[in-house]
């Protein structure tokens, strides 16, 4: 009974210092940012997060606990474009995801994502087997996720992937390329499996 009374306080301690010590416009730490928009706010304690001025966050915002939030690959770098991340309004980023930007990754309003989702723009080269890969080219593609669009737990949204507009990307898939508005898409790589047709509604996919 102690231990369980034990729990119950902790968490509410946790849920409080959540709130009172994570980051939102009106901190030193939210203005360091591109914009943040009212009502936003990054909960304690973040992972990582860097390069604030090329991150851009709307209104109404909410990203959880342990989240990675970078443009670039080291803190100070300049970067190619102002807008490297943005994030619009009434978003969602559930606990412990990452977004790593380099070039532009742009996630439109009202997106949710479950816990623990990698979003980031470039990937690791390895065409040349004489070099290490950390030592090859490191490609970059634009990532972009349509407004109202749900990304599962788990996911991983790779470069070069456009996500359509109310799309479902189902827990644990990896996205490399197109995802058309109005779809569910599972697996890895993703694949559509239904998609909204005006006339006929939600149409299972082969």
């Amino acid at each position: 009974m102690l231990a369980r009374s034990i729990g119950v306080a902790w968490a509410r301690l946790n849920e409080r210092l959540s709130l009172w010590a994570g980051i939102g416009p009106d901190e030193a730490r939210g203005r360091a940012f591109g914009s943040f928009g009212a009502g936003s706010y990054i909960m304690w304690p973040p992972t990582t997060i860097f390069n604030e001025r090329y991150i851009h966050i709307g209104e109404h915002t909410l990203i959880g606990q342990h989240a990675a939030l970078s443009a670039g690959m080291v803190p100070g770098q300049e970067c190619v474009t102002d807008r490297v991340v943005v994030i619009g309004d009434r978003c969602l980023i559930g606990r412990g995801s990452g977004i790593v930007g380099h070039f532009s990754i742009e996630i439109g309003d009202d997106v949710w994502t479950g816990h623990h989702v990698y979003i980031t723009d470039q990937n690791h080269g390895y065409g040349d087997i004489s070099l290490p890969i950390s030592r090859q080219t490191q490609p970059e593609r634009a990532i972009s996720i349509g407004d109202g669009s749900w990304i599962g737990h788990g996911s991983v949204i790779l470069p070069g992937a456009r996500i359509g507009v109310h799309v479902v990307i189902g827990a644990n898939s990896v996205v490399t390329s197109e995802i058309p508005d109005f779809s569910v898409a599972v697996g890895a790589p993703a694949r559509v499996i239904r998609r909204h047709d005006p006339e006929r509604g939600w149409i299972d996919v082969d």
